[in-house]
């Protein structure tokens, strides 16, 4: 099963305010493993960046002056995602910047139906607990010590260690039936591998021998009072 992990920076927390996507990150991954195709691109939002949001990515309107219109790499996007699923932390806000962003060159959006939100999931599996992307990674011990600032290439790579272990890790058929069932992306040859009983091997045979008896009887023989040769209290 191919899908793609991606992350994405911005001037801000809604495009229907004006804001504009900067950065998208993306990686291929198979059957949960990564294939070491990646997309990655910086876009010109062709606006100012407010200093809150430079100050969370660290990408400055000068240094984005010269990178390329999102109409500019958009067909390349789309060729590298292909019709995957698209895997995503806190899905909604990536989703709302793409969708708005292809929808101005006149392309169609990505359906919502293609969204992966690893957000939700983390929040069915871990009930309570911290659900950023820096808590995750801590709880799952990913390395995550390059992560001076958001960018969307490096957190997407991150996103991609996490999303494996939410869905199991690497031996995703330890899942108990019960995992699986909360965990409402998992494609169906994950349920098969986790759910399907393992058969029952009959018991080998492990009578002890007469060598065995004798051995044992006079061990016995050297017991001084044993417990069952003492008189009954009762």
């Amino acid at each position: 099963m191919r899908e793609i992990v991606f992350d994405t920076e911005t001037t801000g927390l809604s495009p229907n305010d004006g804001h504009r996507l900067v950065e998208i990150g993306c990686v291929e991954i198979v059957n949960r493993c990564e294939t070491g195709r990646n997309f990655h691109a910086y876009i010109n939002p062709e606006r100012g960046m407010p200093g809150e949001a430079e100050a969370i990515h660290g990408l400055s309107s000068n240094f984005l002056s010269d990178k390329p219109r999102f109409h500019e790499v958009v067909q390349d996007l789309i060729e590298f995602v292909g019709d995957a699923p698209l895997v995503a932390h806190n899905a909604n806000f990536d989703f709302a910047f793409l969708n708005w962003e292809l929808q101005n060159c006149g392309y169609e959006p990505i359906c919502l139906s293609r969204m992966v939100d690893t957000l939700a999931i983390a929040r069915t599996r871990h009930p309570g607990a911290k659900h950023s992307l820096d808590a995750l990674c801590t709880r799952f011990g990913v390395d995550r010590s390059q992560r001076i600032k958001h960018g969307a290439l490096l957190d997407a790579e991150l996103l991609t260690q996490v999303y494996v272990e939410l869905c199991g890790g690497r031996q995703i058929g330890l899942m108990l039936a019960e995992d699986v069932a909360s965990v409402s992306t998992a494609d169906p040859a994950m349920v098969t591998m986790a759910a399907t009983p393992r058969l029952a091997r009959p018991a080998r045979p492990h009578a002890a021998n007469e060598a065995e008896l004798a051995r044992h009887a006079a061990f016995i023989q050297k017991l001084v009072d044993p417990l069952w040769e003492l008189p009954s209290a009762g």
